[in-house]
C-alpha cells in the first residue's frame, strides 16, 4: 500500500513517484485514500509518476481516485519504461468534484500527459488538457455529456482477447465504457455520472483483465 498525501495536494506542490520492478519480480501497488486536490491561486501542482518493469516482471498500478475540487490546478505526467516480456496493469480515475457532497469542479486546469515504451520504444503517446470552464466542456455530448468521472485501464500484453472478454460484460456498465486494442496493449476508457458508478466499471475490467484478486482496500 502507497501511502499519500491523504491531506490534499495544493497549488505549487510537486510529487515525484518512481515505482520499479527487477526481473522476474511481481508488484501490486494501490492508495491509502482517495487523493484530493485543492484550489490553487497560484501555480498549478504537479505529479509526475515514472513506472519501470524489467525483465518477466508483472507491476500493477492501482491507486484510489483523484478528486478535483473547484478551481484546482494540477499537471500529471505518467511516463511507463516496460521490458518487452513485462507485463502492466494500470488504472486512474479522475472525479470533477465531490457530487455526493454536492460539489462540483466548475474552473481550474487538468493537464494529464502520459507515455508508454516497451522495449525501449514508444508505443504509445497522449496528453489530455482542460481549463478554463471546465463545468461548461464537461456538458458538452462530445466531452463528458454532463459526467464527472473519467478513468483509464492500461492493460499490457493486451489483444482483442483481452478486449472480448471485457466486452462480454457490457450490459452490466453503469457508466460508458470504451476498449481497443493495437501496438501490443489494450487500454479502457471510462466516463460516468458519479466516482461510485465509474468505479463498479472499473472493478469489472480489472477483473476481466487480470485473473489476480484487486487490493482490498478497492473491495472495501
Amino acid at each position: 500500500m502507497f501511502v499519500n498525501t491523504a491531506g490534499g495536494i495544493a497549488g505549487g506542490d510537486r510529487f515525484d513517484i518512481d515505482i520499479a520492478t527487477g526481473e522476474g519480480a511481481r508488484l501490486t501497488l494501490t492508495t491509502a485514500a482517495a487523493e484530493k486536490v485543492y484550489r490553487a491561486g497560484g501555480p498549478a501542482a504537479q505529479l509526475n509518476i515514472a513506472l519501470k518493469a524489467e525483465a518477466r516482471s508483472h507491476l500493477a498500478w492501482l491507486p484510489q481516485e483523484t478528486i478535483l475540487f473547484d478551481r484546482a490546478r494540477i499537471s500529471r505526467r505518467i511516463d511507463i519504461d516496460l521490458a518487452e516480456d513485462a507485463s502492466l496493469l494500470l488504472c486512474e480515475i479522475v472525479v470533477f468534484g465531490r457530487s455526493a457532497m454536492g460539489e462540483r469542479m466548475l474552473h481550474g486546469e487538468f493537464v494529464d500527459r502520459w507515455r508508454l515504451r516497451r522495449g525501449g520504444k514508444l508505443v504509445f503517446a497522449e496528453t489530455v488538457r482542460l481549463d478554463g470552464d471546465i463545468g461548461e466542456k464537461l456538458g458538452r455530448p462530445a466531452i463528458a455529456k454532463g459526467g464527472v468521472a473519467i478513468g483509464t485501464a492500461l492493460i499490457v500484453p493486451g489483444d482483442e482477447a483481452v478486449v472480448e472478454r471485457i466486452r462480454e460484460a457490457s450490459e452490466s456498465f453503469g457508466g460508458e465504457v470504451g476498449v481497443s486494442a493495437w501496438n501490443g496493449f489494450a487500454i479502457a476508457r471510462f466516463c460516468a455520472q458519479d466516482a461510485a458508478r465509474l468505479r463498479a466499471d472499473m472493478i469489472t475490467v480489472l477483473g476481466r483483465a487480470s485473473g489476480a484478486a484487486l487490493p482490498r482496500l478497492w473491495l472495501n
